[in-house]
């Protein structure tokens, strides 16, 4: 069943309401590009699923962007495609019609994530690159100090990374993304040396998580991560980040191919 908002967003989360000015901090940074295009490899026709504002598209020539929410569609670029309306669950594509297929921070959305990836599987005869957070993972963040009642929904929200490469099939591998200092990809972990720019409302509203907690919780949060900064508390326990380049958190991508497009692949090195 197709449930969605008033927006036409599907799943647990209504762009419509939050989605507003999402480009401005949701800018794709060009070293987790890279990552993606490498997992697409020579995939030239690919479906990004859940492709929000069309971040990431520039991994692969040819891209056919898939967006159930009116307003994330509504801010994609005049140099994007037009994304074609619908949802993960239910592709409105052929069997193998693409040569690829990724989804970026967009499954733990889905109404259905193994019916999703399924489908994804269903119109793609290669590689599937989805770019997530490992569950397990999430809430070793220093956030879960502040506000563990974001990370906490968080970690319910994604799905586990075995069961997304048990509903993709093929051959699976599981990659680290390692989130660099200036990244300009606002989630919530890029700003791990940054850590003031989760006092900005704006920020934090572009990271879905923020939108199931209540007031209170904001409201804590910024006061008593507001008052670590000035006294210094933050930075005697954290300040270490401010400086590394590169942060591995829970940020992955997982990578699946079918077997005979691995048995093709090998086939090929013998030659």
């Amino acid at each position: 069943m197709d449930v969605r908002s008033s927006d036409g967003s599907a799943g647990d989360v209504d762009y419509g309401g939050i989605g507003t000015g999402y480009v401005n901090y949701r800018r794709p940074d060009p070293r987790i590009a890279q990552v993606i295009a490498d997992a697409l490899g020579d995939a030239r026709k690919v479906v990004n699923v859940g492709a929000g504002a069309g971040s990431y598209e520039s991994a692969a020539p040819a891209v056919t962007a898939v967006e159930p929410s009116e307003t994330m569609r509504a801010q994609r670029s005049t140099g994007l495609p037009r994304a074609v309306d619908a949802v993960a669950e239910n592709l409105p594509f052929a069997d193998g019609e693409f040569d690829g297929a990724m989804t970026l921070f967009s499954v733990h959305q889905w109404s259905d994530v193994d019916v999703g990836l399924r489908e994804m599987r269903r119109v793609t005869r290669g590689p599937v690159a989805v770019l997530t957070c490992d569950p397990a993972l999430v809430r070793d963040f220093w956030l879960y100090e502040y506000a563990p009642e974001v990370l906490d929904t968080e970690a319910r929200r994604y799905p586990a990374i075995g069961t997304m490469a048990e509903a993709l099939g093929g051959a699976a591998s599981v990659r680290a993304v390692p989130i660099p200092l200036d990244c300009t990809d606002g989630f919530n972990e890029a700003y791990y040396g940054r850590p003031e720019m989760l006092l900005d409302p704006a920020a934090r509203q572009a990271c879905s998580a923020w939108s199931f907690v209540d007031d209170g919780v904001r409201e804590r949060f910024t006061e008593r991560l507001r008052a670590d900064l000035d006294s210094g508390a933050w930075d005697a326990r954290f300040g270490h980040l401010r400086s590394r380049p590169y942060y591995e958190g829970s940020l992955v991508i997982v990578r699946a191919t079918p077997h005979e497009a691995q048995e093709q692949g090998q086939a090929r090195g013998q030659a």
